[in-house]
């Protein structure tokens, strides 16, 4: 006892407490975002004034206590950064899907690989219909047209749909993220979008508007420049490195750079910022040290790192204000003020004092992978870092002589490179699989093989280009840089081919929390107490291991109900020919399951599909008798693998346990649907709430307030099922209970659960 008290004191006298306000301010966040309904402000500071009441009163010996007020008072602080920051965003986000005429101004704008242009539209008007609740912002692709300029205005008929959930359970809520983006819907033009040469209503831009344009002008403008001096993947992969646009980034070339572990070479985070930063410093001091004499007289360090911040700056303006550009900023900033004011560079503080400030900021993004993996990387890189400096090195005549100092050089850059690459990839594993439900096994070669590449030929040359681009010189560097990017596509296009990634599932989520507690412990404490934290990590995971596996769905829906899927053996069966990739993509890595089985379709003709605002057809007698039939056959098919469907009308599949299950595309085949399936499903918004055969009744509607769904039969042969959402009282879900004919937000619904069955 007497051992640990004075461990715990030698942590605190190393300033650990310190270390530890991040955390504690971003569990208070976490907390926040988890509730299910927002807590009242007061309740928020009552909680604040009882933790500094207890820090007050305290006397100045009982340092436990007031060290846990403190304590409880970051995490107070952390559910209010949390409140205000969902204040502040006030997102309006589209409640239903819809046709429309929007007008509006061009924010931002990206191309893609197709030819296609993203614009970020400012919404100034929408009619036939006119929205009752307009996005103010939304994301809309434009498939035909000339590119329009950041600042021009648009207008034209698009389709819009709300921001999509989480594919399953549990998995990523991109409604979440697009809410604190402020982006209230996405969609698509119909057709060419129409330039107006002026505002159709009078709009006055603050200047924080304008700078904002210009700035984004600036960035695709850059963009635009560097893809017409390189073409194809190496155009929008190095574009991508300054300005962090991707999408212009084929889908093959994506997916080989995600598989190798080479992504975050894309996205502008601590690589491109430390190298960008780090050539500007490094080089100006080797140009100072050209003139000794200037180099006594005056502080070159200082020079060189205050020229660096500006260069820094520079690059986090035109980089997009990516969160990931913006933790590496804020990081790299802080360290080189530090060497402004002779501080150390590179410490646990540094990193905890940008934490502190991007939490404060932007609490949300501690709920983010770019958040939660760079800082995991960046922590155990520095603790790394301080273990190593820590070792006794051993002196060699051998390794010392000057014949050996090449050697040595090239032994000490590819170890280092070995080195931060298994610190990083071990670092990252874990949220990797939590956020992504993958690992790549060739990360490390792919690493050893590209960085000395980025590091020596890509940045450096690509920061020339970008000093010479103001004088129109810049293509001879781009094109040199291009040559670095050809090297690393192709290495990560090598490395993909070994099929080294791996789509791991999704792992419990009390193992995900007690293992970020345990490395936390691990890369923030400095004496023996720091192994607590590597211990309870190891023991969760043996228990992970040791535990029989939560019982697999037998039946995935998504959120709008137009893509079902049972799980068959090793392969998900779908009751679509062709399943949009984005939701059968995640369905796939979350469940462990790779292959996937199209339907067989079936000869017959089926009703047509009513158009909105036609009634719905009604089956004969006749065609209600035949459709029963051929349902029935469906389901007792012995060679049924999965779905079997008559197209434009309904599909029917039987699980493992036995349950049948139809899913309707035309709601006429509702009655011999209900007659046959033991579950039914349709994206249609039906006024029904369960099928008078007591079959559970899955519709547009209950879906669109439920989000995704998954079902397993358990042993006593009943349904238990999952869903995405619970409650619908946080400001990113409560557009799903909005109803649009009397302007008012509805109560929750009742669980899926509870429906029929």
């Amino acid at each position: 006892m007497v051992v640990a008290r004075q461990a715990f004191a030698a942590e605190f006298d190393h300033g650990r407490f310190f270390l530890a306000s991040p955390v504690l301010l971003g569990a208070g966040a976490i907390a926040w975002f988890r509730l299910s309904s927002d807590p009242p402000p007061t309740r928020l500071l009552a909680w604040a004034a009882a933790f500094v009441l207890v820090f007050l009163l305290s006397g100045v010996g009982r340092v436990a206590t007031r060290r846990m007020a403190l304590a409880g008072l970051l995490v107070v602080l952390g559910m209010f950064a949390a409140q205000i920051e969902t204040w502040r965003a006030a997102t309006v986000v589209l409640d239903a899907p819809v046709t429309t005429t929007v007008t509006g101004r061009v924010e931002r704008r990206e191309g893609d690989d197709n030819g296609r242009w993203r614009y970020i539209l400012r919404v100034t008007r929408t009619e036939t219909p006119a929205l009752k609740r307009p996005p103010e912002q939304i994301s809309l692709v434009a498939r035909a047209g000339e590119p329009v300029a950041v600042g021009g205005w648009l207008t034209g008929r698009v389709r819009l749909t709300p921001p999509a959930g989480p594919a399953l359970p549990g998995l990523s809520d991109f409604a979440f993220s697009a809410y604190f983006d402020g982006i209230g819907a996405n969609g698509f033009f119909y057709g060419t979008p129409q330039l107006l040469p002026s505002p159709v209503d009078s709009v006055e831009l603050s200047a924080k508007d304008r700078a904002m344009a210009w700035l984004y002008g600036l960035r695709s403008r850059i963009g635009d420049r560097i893809r017409g001096i390189l073409s194809g993947d190496t155009g929008a992969f190095a574009a991508s490195l300054v300005t962090d646009e991707r999408r212009a980034i084929s889908n093959e070339t994506t997916e080989a750079l995600r598989q190798s572990g080479l992504a975050h070479i894309v996205a502008i985070s601590g690589l491109n910022m430390a190298l960008s930063a780090g050539i500007c410093f490094v080089g100006l001091r080797l140009f100072f040290g050209l003139f000794p004499g200037f180099a006594q007289a005056y502080p070159t360090k200082k020079f060189a790192a205050g020229s660096a911040l500006l260069a820094l700056t520079a690059y986090y303006m035109i980089s997009g204000f990516a969160v990931s550009a913006e933790r590496a900023f804020i990081m790299m900033a802080i360290m080189l003020v530090a060497a402004l004011f002779d501080r150390p560079s590179i410490s646990l503080r540094n990193i905890a004092l940008s934490a502190l400030l991007i939490i404060l900021l932007s609490p949300s993004e501690v709920l983010g992978p770019s958040f939660q993996m760079s800082y995991a990387a960046t922590l155990a890189l520095v603790a790394g870092f301080a273990v190593w400096t820590r070792r006794r090195p051993r002196e060699s005549v051998f390794f010392t002589h000057p014949a050996m100092k090449p050697v040595m050089f090239a032994l000490r850059f590819f170890g280092g490179i070995a080195l931060t690459s298994m610190i990083g990839g071990f670092s990252t594993a874990l949220f990797s699989i939590e956020h992504f439900n993958r690992l790549s096994g060739y990360g490390l070669p792919a690493n050893l093989l590209a960085m000395p590449v980025i590091s020596f030929i890509v940045m450096p040359f690509g920061m020339a280009a970008m000093l010479a681009t103001p004088f129109g010189l810049d293509a001879p560097f781009w094109i040199v840089a291009g040559f670095g990017l050809d090297l690393v596509i192709a290495i990560a296009r090598m490395v993909s081919g070994w099929g080294g990634s791996v789509d791991t599932g999704r792992i419990p989520e009390w193992y995900f929390v007690i293992a970020v507690v345990g490395f936390l412990i691990w890369g923030l404490m400095l004496t023996r107490l720091r192994w607590i934290g590597a211990v309870g990590a190891a023991v969760a995971t043996l228990v992970l291991v040791m535990l029989p596996a939560e019982p697999a769905p037998e039946l995935v829906v998504s959120e709008d109900g137009s893509l079902v899927a049972s799980l068959k053996s090793d392969s998900l069966a779908s009751n679509r020919e062709r399943p949009p990739d984005f939701i059968l993509g995640q369905w796939q890595r979350a469940l462990a399951i790779e292959n996937q089985t199209p339907p067989d379709m079936l000869d017959g003709e089926a009703l047509s599909i009513p158009k909105k605002g036609e009634p719905r057809p009604r089956l004969t007698p006749r065609q209600q008798r035949e459709a029963r039939g051929m349902m029935r056959g469906a389901a007792d098919s012995t060679n049924n693998n999965g779905f079997q469907c008559l197209k434009t009308a309904w599909c029917v599949t039987t699980l493992d346990s036995g349950y049948i299950i139809a899913t309707l595309e035309n709601a006429a085949y509702l009655g011999p649907a209900c007659d046959v399936a033991d579950i039914v499903v349709t994206p249609v918004r039906l006024r029904e709430v369960t099928c008078r055969s007591g079959a559970m009744l899955l519709t547009g509607e209950t879906l669109r307030r439920s989000g995704a769904v998954e079902i397993r039969i358990d042993e006593q042969g009943s349904p238990v099922v999952k869903t995405a959402y619970g409650s619908l009282d946080r400001p990113w879900m409560r557009h799903r209970a909005y109803d649009w004919r009397n302007d008012s937000f509805a109560g929750d619904p009742s669980p899926i659960s509870d429906i029929g069955g």
